[in-house]
């Protein structure tokens, strides 16, 4: 076979196309193992179980990728209000943020789930829930439409009520103004045993009860403790209810622009991370009730309020979930995992 002149030439270019080509896309591979991303991670809280997560998730990556993915933590709301950081991760202005799921009932109703009362007693129970492969399937993948990639589901601890004055008995709860996670069930819960709901975010809680704002919270033992709120309250009434769980969000835009080996690390690091938490966060919870006990007064109810509570509270959440279809769905769900992990 004879090529004509024009013939060869078209071979050529055709030849030299396709060799360019394959160089380009061998430089841009190049380049894309050559980059280095930054992952800014933000939370609330400082020194315990979520900045715990953030350090050792951090660490993980940079390791894992060969130093490709830097990661900068930035604790004690260092990026901003909790909405403002949710925002960020949601349009890519910053890569993670980490906290309790329930400050993302805005973007998706179903978040607001765990705070379900009464299915979740303790916390070697809650390790087991947090560790449960259905469900955090199906919290991983809430707001994958709203720029939010879940990457981890870690056990926080049980939930108290930090007041100015001591909450001994449910009928001191009455008529009190407490502060709650922006979630129907967490309201819910307060007006069914007599109290105000007062939504609001973390960094406005301590001045609220300084300046008597607010008479108490719905918070963490670990929170308070490193905070040291027992400046201006001391008193903590151990209701156990609701369970408090903690996530990590990543933003879509950012985790979708990287590489695949790099999504793959991240993905695997994240969970990884999160089951090295859960012990970590059991210690670390025990320690915090000791340090409280030495500034501040630990109070349990009496144990015929405390059943007459949790009778109350039991039925809080499949009220709450039956207004909406969505949440009813991941209701039944958690609810299942609860009792197959009692």
């Amino acid at each position: 076979m004879h090529l004509s002149a024009d013939g060869l030439r078209a071979c050529a270019a055709a030849a030299a196309g396709a060799l360019f080509l394959s160089l380009a896309l061998t430089l841009n591979a190049a380049q894309a193992q050559d980059n280095t991303y930054v992952m800014k991670l933000g939370t609330a809280t400082i020194n315990e179980g979520q900045h715990e997560w953030c350090k050792r998730f951090a660490a993980m990556v940079e390791k894992d990728s060969g130093g490709r993915i830097k990661g900068e933590i930035y604790p004690a709301s260092q990026l901003g209000p909790i909405p403002r950081e949710i925002e960020g991760v949601q349009f890519g202005e910053i890569q993670g943020y980490v906290g309790p799921p329930e400050f993302l009932v805005g973007i998706d109703a179903r978040y607001e789930v765990l705070s379900a009362p009464g299915l979740v007693e303790d916390m070697a129970q809650g390790v087991r829930v947090a560790s449960d492969p259905e469900l955090q399937k199906m919290m991983l993948s809430f707001g994958a439409d709203k720029g939010i990639h879940g990457a981890a589901l870690f056990v926080a601890q049980p939930s108290l009520i930090i007041a100015r004055t001591p909450i001994r008995h449910l009928a001191d709860i009455k008529g009190k103004k407490i502060r709650v996670l922006a979630a129907d069930m967490q309201q819910e819960m307060i007006k069914r045993l007599g109290g105000s709901p007062v939504a609001m975010t973390l960094g406005d809680v301590l001045p609220a009860i300084q300046q008597g704002a607010i008479d108490g919270s719905v918070l963490a033992m670990t929170v308070i403790s490193t905070m040291h709120y027992w400046d201006a309250a001391k008193y903590v009434t151990e209701t156990n209810q609701p369970f408090i769980f903690s996530m990590a969000f990543l933003s879509e835009k950012w985790f979708d622009s990287l590489p695949k080996d790099l999504q793959t690390i991240v993905d695997a690091d994240a969970a990884k991370a999160a089951q090295e938490v859960n012990p970590w966060e059991v210690d670390f919870y025990n320690k915090s009730r000791q340090t409280w006990a030495e500034h501040g007064e630990l109070i349990g109810l009496p144990p015929d309020e405390q059943a007459e509570m949790m009778k109350t509270l039991v039925a809080v959440g499949a009220d709450v979930a039956s207004r909406k279809p969505a949440l009813q769905q991941a209701y039944d769900i958690f609810a299942a995992v609860a009792k197959r992990t009692q």
